[in-house]
Parts: C-alpha cells; structure tokens; sequence
C-alpha cells in the first residue's frame, strides 16, 4: 500500500478544481446569453401557440365587434370618403383589440402575478420578450382584420382592388400598437389598472378611428392625430380609392413604423425596470 504526500494530493485537487473552473482557479463561466434573433423566434413561437389557444374567442369577439360596428354605421353612412373611413377604422379597430389592449392586460397580468421573473431567469434579452409577445398578439390579428376588410368593402360597395396593402397595415400598425399595449401593461402599478389603460386605448380607437375625422371636433381631431393607429386607418383607406396617392400612402406607414420603433423601446424599457424590481 503507498503513502501519497499530502502536498501530492492538494496539488491534484486544485488542479481538479482548475479544470473545473476553467482553469484559472476562477468561478466557472456561465452559458453566454442567447442572440437577439434564434430568441427572439423561440419566445414568438410560444407567445402565438399560447395566443392561438386562449385568444381565439376573443379575436371572434373582436371581429364580431367590427363588423357590427360597419353594420350600424351603414345606417347613417352612404358611400364616399365617410365609407372609406369607416371599413379602415372597423379594420384596424381589431388590431387595436388584440394588439393594445389584451397585451396590456397580458403584461400587466405578469407583473402583477410574478411571471416577469420567469423571463427574467432565461438567458434570453429583454427586447426578445417584448418583440416576441409583441409580435405573437401582433399576427394573431391577421384573420379578423382581413375578414372585416374584406366584410366592410362588400357591405359598402369599395373595392378589393389594394387589400393587399394589409401586408403592410398589419405589422406596422400592430408594432405600433402592441409596444403600446405592451408599454402600458409594464408600467400601471396595478393589474387593474392595467386592464384599464388598455380598455381606454381600444376605445380610444374605435371612437377616433372609426367615426370620419371630418365630423370630429377640433380638439378631438386633433387628438385623434396623436393616436398610432390613426395612420395605419388614413393608409388603409387612402387605398380605396380609383386612384390611391401611393407617396401619402407610403408616408402614413412610414409613422406608424417610427411610432412602433419608439413604442416597443420604450417597453423594452419598461420590461428591464419591471424584471429588476
């Protein structure tokens, strides 16, 4: 049987120890945090299927919403730019239902409940979780938009010519509109009051969105051009007409594009305030 000296034997366990740690008799190096865009596609895939199972009767309500909404103005609404203004609004009206106002509520629900933490535990950046969830509820929106653009131009005799322009309304005006629901969810104190801020700004929508800008009082109008989804409707209605001024267009979605850009820094902001306290 042999002896091993002692120091023999403190020496192999540090430099088992070393190894272990790296090396450099250090703590051992955590894994490096995941990149922007493969966990940015992993929180998005989860954030839909979990939105394609608990939101589809709400987005049925959505939609039904809107085009009840078209049906009743029907009555006191003929044709023309009033018409136009109506199936653009009633459109995006359903993103601002999903988008705004149930992601408000979603963020504020996991503020509320602790569910940050569990974000705040993964290796993955805070702007993944919020474009993630931003984008999910953003797409989730696609059906009942299309079904009620689609609803509104038969119901109002416009025509189908430019749906195509939903491509384009559809994640700039739901960018800009979810990172204000998601802004909003992430800095109420409350849940409640969450779900409050998010009612006002569907409501909001519908009342400066749907109704023509040309009947509005000057006050109201002008707060109607403070709100993002304003110009996802002037854009989508612009098209539907004999021969759409494609630069105005361009330039209402240009806004709602900058307004989406701000909106979901600032709840990514809000986020890292909300994981850290």
């Amino acid at each position: 049987m042999s002896i091993v000296p002692a120091e023999a034997a403190s020496a192999r366990v540090r430099r088992a120890d070393d190894a272990r740690s790296g090396g450099d008799g250090g703590v051992a190096p955590l894994a490096p945090r995941a990149r922007l865009l493969p966990a940015l596609a992993a929180v998005y895939r989860a954030q839909l299927s979990r939105a394609r199972v608990a939101r589809i009767p709400l987005l049925f309500v959505a939609t039904f919403q809107s085009v009840g909404i078209m049906v009743l103005m029907r009555g006191v609404v003929d044709g023309g730019a009033e018409a136009r203004a109506v199936v653009a609004g009633s459109s995006v009206l359903v993103v601002a239902f999903v988008a705004l106002n149930l992601l408000a509520q979603y963020f504020g629900q996991l503020r509320a409940s602790g569910g940050l933490d569990h974000y705040a535990t993964l290796p993955v950046p805070p702007a993944a979780v919020v474009l993630g969830a931003a984008g999910a509820y953003a797409s989730f929106t696609v059906p009942g938009t299309v079904v009620t653009a689609v609803a509104g131009s038969v119901l109002f005799g416009l025509p189908l010519t430019h749906l195509w322009v939903l491509a384009a309304v559809i994640p700039l005006a739901g960018a800009a509109l979810a990172g204000l629901g998601a802004a909003l969810g992430l800095l109420a104190p409350r849940q409640e009051l969450a779900t409050l801020l998010g009612q006002l700004g569907m409501s909001a929508a519908l009342l400066l969105g749907v109704l023509p800008a040309g009947r509005l009082p000057e006050p109201i109008a002008f707060a109607r051009e403070l709100l993002p989804s304003t110009y996802g409707v002037e854009a989508f209605a612009r098209t539907f007409d004999a021969h759409p001024h494609w630069p105005s267009v361009a330039l209402d979605l240009a806004v709602c594009g900058v307004v989406g850009v701000v909106s979901l820094a600032v709840a990514t902001l809000a986020y890292r305030r909300a994981a850290v306290r």
